[in-house]
């Protein structure tokens, strides 16, 4: 299966002014040649490579034209899976591709599965797996700083450092192996002083990733961020705010919100997964106690918490409350409706939100919402995502298996310290070099790899 000629629709399903279906594989060109009537003399089998040619599609055993198109011809090796591959260009809407993909499934094609195409360039040594990983990382992105990130990964930038490590163990491993196997050659002695300022230099290397992991899995994953406040103290213009649009229903009744609204915002290049919560207090309405509780929940588990408080209100006892459900998160604490007469203790609130950011707005007039976005990119980045020579992990499954490769080479790091003989600590230095490689897909498992590329979308 993994060598037989493959065809998926490549762009969103709808209505559109051009859709493509690819094929892949040895037979690509072959199978496109049977459908295509070139405007031109030439048939595609012909054709130079990396050249479009414009013509229609037929079915031959119906005697029936099925669409006019452009098809793009590029032949092994330099494609994107290192196969022949042809893209045909064809009219946008569900009719049309289907009826194109449908033909070249007819004449000899087996549909796609989900990502195997970049699996493909994965298995033919075209990109290794954490720039396959990357490609579903560029489509997902929802910032310019993601995609920034997406696209220096997809370029190799966190795989060449990570076969630079590997190759540093790989060369300790064997240095250690000839002074044990070969004592009577004259090979430089691995002394434990070297042997230590080796994985040092490796561990400091993956110390540095782990440093930048929180900041690239919050550009790749979104920041969970949670609205918080009693009913009608303007949860619901905050988040419009932010959105830049009429997402959630704004009155002045309290309990309008009765259950969550999620809505995904880029606040100064930081993706936000900002959930509207009901206004947590004790009500009797069975409705919007369920809103509530579900509300308490969102709250366990978010990145950020914004805490909205009435300016024009006493501060009460749920106020306070709330404070205390967000202890130990990151917070911001919002005053808004500062248009009203003051009620609120302002020296009581400082109080209560010790050293996190507070802010007054009035939403009302649109009036604190910049200084509330600059506030959030601060918390989380304050100017060093900003560093273009960085290298930014930001896959779980790679920060995984760097905090394993950290705590394997710091046991190996102990093993020199006490002075055990050098092959002790090596078994570690392997077993680094072994997870680094699960990163890349040097080291992974088949059954691995089919689950990670079984999320791709179809026709990448």
């Amino acid at each position: 299966m993994e060598y037989d000629t493959i065809a998926a629709i490549s762009t969103p399903m709808g209505e559109g002014a051009i859709a493509i279906v690819r094929l892949s594989g040895e037979e690509a060109v072959e199978i496109a040649d049977r459908v295509f009537q070139p405007k031109g003399k030439k048939r595609l089998v012909e054709v130079d490579s990396h050249t479009i040619h414009y013509g229609h599609l037929v079915d031959r055993k119906e005697n029936q034209t099925v669409e006019e198109v452009m098809v793009s011809v590029m032949r092994a090796p330099k494609t994107f899976t290192r196969e022949d591959v042809i893209e045909i260009n064809c009219h946008g809407g569900l009719v049309s591709v289907n009826r194109v993909l449908k033909l070249l499934l007819n004449n000899g094609a087996r549909l796609a599965e989900p990502g195997e195409f970049t699996k493909r360039a994965f298995l033919n040594g075209r990109i290794d797996l954490s720039q396959a990983e990357a490609v579903m990382d560029l489509i997902r992105s929802k910032t310019d700083r993601a995609m920034n990130v997406a696209l220096n990964q997809m370029e190799g930038r966190l795989s060449t450092l990570i076969q630079k490590l590997r190759q540093t163990l790989l060369e300790t491993v064997a240095h250690v192996e000839v002074n044990i196997d070969y004592p009577e050659y004259d090979a430089e002695e691995m002394t434990h002083e070297m042997l230590l300022n080796q994985t040092s230099y490796v561990r400091d290397e993956i110390n540095k990733l782990l440093v930048t992991a929180q900041q690239g899995k919050i550009l790749r994953e979104g920041l969970s961020t949670v609205i918080i406040g009693r009913p009608n103290v303007g949860k619901s213009s905050l988040l419009n705010s932010l959105v830049h649009e009429n997402k959630a229903i704004v009155t002045d009744i309290p309990g309008t919100t009765r259950d969550v609204i999620e809505e995904y915002v880029n606040v100064r290049g930081v993706p936000l997964r900002l959930v509207d919560t009901a206004g947590i207090r004790e009500t009797e309405d069975i409705v919007e106690r369920i809103g509530v509780e579900r509300s308490r929940q969102y709250l366990k588990q978010a990145d950020l918490i914004l805490l909205v408080l009435n300016y024009g209100d006493d501060l009460t006892e749920e106020d306070e409350r709330l404070f205390e459900a967000a202890s130990g998160m990151d917070v911001i604490v919002i005053v808004n409706k500062t248009d009203l007469e003051q009620k609120i203790n302002l020296e009581r609130v400082k109080e209560l939100a010790e050293n996190h950011t507070l802010i007054t707005t009035s939403l009302l007039h649109e009036e604190g919402i910049d200084r509330l976005e600059e506030a959030i990119a601060a918390l989380f980045f304050q100017g060093d995502l900003e560093a273009q020579d960085l290298t930014y992990v930001s896959n779980s499954r790679h920060i995984a298996l760097l905090e394993q490769a950290k705590g394997t080479i710091e046991e190996a790091m102990n093993s020199i310290d006490m002075g055990l003989p050098i092959d002790m600590a090596q078994i570690d230095i392997t077993r680094t070099w072994e997870l680094l490689g699960e990163i890349i897909g040097d080291t992974v498992s088949e059954s691995l790899i089919d689950q990670l590329f079984s999320q791709f979308c179809l026709g990448k």
